[in-house]
């Protein structure tokens, strides 16, 4: 922030000439007040409140500007609580990269545009605006019918049963319904519980009947976090709307149900994949949240060590063969799936994908959807896009030794074939694919990588507190505490950019098993997954746990998160 050679008092003169003997006779009041003399003109009314965001505007060389009718958008909002806004008096106007301009009532506070910088973890452009007009603009975005959940359901704690009227829904406008503070109270409700899962980032609401309560909790970075509840009187009422934007049958609650929709909120757009299973209590709702802007572009940005993003790039650019991708429910398999089919996808390259369900609908590329129920099933939708003409082909996971079977000759026959098992580590693939009958031979000449991932959670970088080496843990875990005698540890704290959790956002860790003759041969003489992985080791293949260490050496994660989510070898 550059200064003008003229003072301030200068600035405001030349702005709003004001009289010697006025202007002298309130510099001695400010002095006996011990006030500045600028406060003490806009008190009395010589000068205006814009006269002086004006001449501040001059004095500092930055940009003034008017908040009447400004909106800011919610993403922008968020980056802290509603409340901290108003009361640092300041307001996000923009943001460009990592560069947020920022309206200030005092752009003299250095210590607030710190806080801001801090808690945003931004660079600041700081321009200036009236203070009533930001407390105007915070106000009203506080007032709105986009209230927090907590405090609706306070508004309607005493309502009786709520019904639900059948209705055509197209792609809803959360946006837009928000503001209509006449909706009906179940609608406000089921928006407000949507829009709070986003706000947090959340990747599934639970909505679950107790006996007296409903419990409504969130899966922030693959933990469920209680939320305030509604009243069991609106249950039926929410599953109701939520059948009725699914466009499922509203009377059936007999027997499960899934189904889909589409919502406009806090300026993106998302799928919202619906499961609804009947309960002793009632019908519990699940909901998965499909954001296709927290994909990964490439797998450069996964965030992977360098050695696992240099051996993944090399199988990916082989014109053949299969690439196996492992790990439990919920560790970023399909998320891992779509950035290397992103990665390859290509004018010149014909991809074809066999998904149960398909979850992101990507440009470019052919997505076939699973129907049993019809008898398409993996293996039928295999053989079928084998005659497509297919230079990459995606199956949503191998189960079965038809599905096997089919893959690994798609691989042997010059098709790049990428898949997903579900094993505990690199090698277990090999010895799972071995025990649904496919043949040594067959794997030893087809599979280029196989590779297994687990998500951890980063600690949130801007209230992570340092801590002494935690000898206790170590030695619980049977980690030899030299091994990470150069390390800084970390431990979580909370802050309002984290909700309070002490984590924000979550990173892979890879295990990779490059296929080279050393292995093949190993597979062709030994099938055990033991011995596969012994012999990797040797080779230079890092396991899980060492990955997850070198996270917690740079910093990013606790020693405790990397023992959650990863076990010994």
């Amino acid at each position: 922030m550059k200064t003008s050679k003229k003072n301030l008092m200068d600035c405001l003169r030349q702005i709003r000439p004001i009289e010697a003997d006025i202007y002298a006779e309130a510099e001695k009041e400010a002095e006996l007040g011990n006030v500045p003399v600028e406060q003490l003109l806009i008190k009395q009314g010589v000068v205006s409140d814009t006269d002086m965001a004006l001449a501040i505007a001059e004095y500092l060389e930055i940009r003034p500007i008017c908040l009447a009718n400004f909106t800011p958008e919610a993403p922008l909002i968020e980056l802290l609580e509603r409340e901290k806004w108003k009361e640092l008096r300041a307001l996000p106007i923009c943001k460009f990269g990592n560069r947020l301009t920022l309206a200030m009532a005092d752009p003299f506070d250095i210590v607030t545009r710190d806080a801001i910088a801090s808690g945003t973890d931004m660079e600041l452009v700081t321009v200036v605006a009236l203070e009533k007009e930001i407390e105007e603009v915070i106000e009203a975005l506080s007032n709105d019918a986009g209230q927090g959940l907590e405090d609706i359901l306070k508004d309607m704690a005493d309502e009786g049963e709520v019904e639900v009227g059948k209705e055509s829904i197209d792609d809803a406008n959360l946006d837009d319904l928000l503001e209509t503070a006449g909706e009906a109270p179940v609608i406000r409700v089921v928006n407000s519980i949507l829009i709070e899962a986003m706000r947090k980032q959340a990747s599934d609401i639970h909505i679950e009947p107790m006996e007296k309560t409903v419990r409504l909790r969130n899966r922030v970075d693959g933990m469920l976090y209680e939320s305030p509840s509604p009243p069991k009187n609106m249950q039926n009422a929410i599953v109701s709307r939520l059948k009725i934007m699914s466009d499922l049958d509203i009377a059936e609650r007999r027997i499960p149900q899934d189904g889909r929709f589409k919502i406009k909120a806090l300026g993106k757009e998302v799928d919202i994949r619906m499961s609804i299973l009947p309960t002793v209590h009632g019908e519990k709702v699940v909901m998965r949240i499909l954001d296709k802007t927290a994909l990964a572009p490439n797998l450069g940005a996964l965030g992977l060590d360098q050695l696992s993003l240099d051996n993944f790039s090399y199988a990916l650019a082989q014109p053949f063969g299969m690439i196996l991708v492992t790990g439990p429910t919920g560790s970023g398999k399909t998320t891992t799936l779509y950035s290397a089919l992103q990665e390859l996808n290509e004018v010149g390259t014909n991809i074809i994908t066999t998904e149960n369900p398909v979850e992101y609908q990507l440009d470019g590329i052919n997505q076939v959807q699973i129907n049993p129920t019809v008898g398409l099933t993996f293996a039928a939708a295999l053989r079928s896009i084998l005659r497509q003409d297919p230079d990459v082909v995606m199956v949503g996971e191998i189960r079965d030794k038809e599905t096997a079977t089919i893959a690994v000759e798609a691989a042997l026959t010059g098709h790049l074939v990428l898949s997903t098992l579900h094993t505990n580590d690199a090698a277990g693939a090999i010895a799972r694919l071995i025990d649904m009958g496919i043949e040594p031979f067959m794997l030893a000449s087809s599979l280029l990588l196989t590779q297994a991932q687990r998500l951890y959670r980063r600690l949130c970088p801007v209230c992570k507190k340092e801590i002494d080496i935690p000898l206790e843990t170590l030695k619980k875990n049977r980690i030899d505490p030299t091994t990470l005698a150069d390390a800084q540890f970390y431990q979580k704290t909370g802050c309002p950019k984290c909700n309070s959790i002490g984590y924000k956002g979550r990173g892979g860790i890879m295990e990779i098993l490059l296929v080279n003759d050393v292995i093949r041969k190993t597979v062709l003489n030994n099938t055990e997954a033991d011995a596969i992985a012994k012999i990797a080791i040797q080779n230079g293949m890092r396991t899980l746990r060492e990955a997850g260490l070198d996270r917690v050496r740079e910093g990013v994660t606790t020693i405790e998160e990397i023992m959650r989510v990863t076990s010994e070898h």
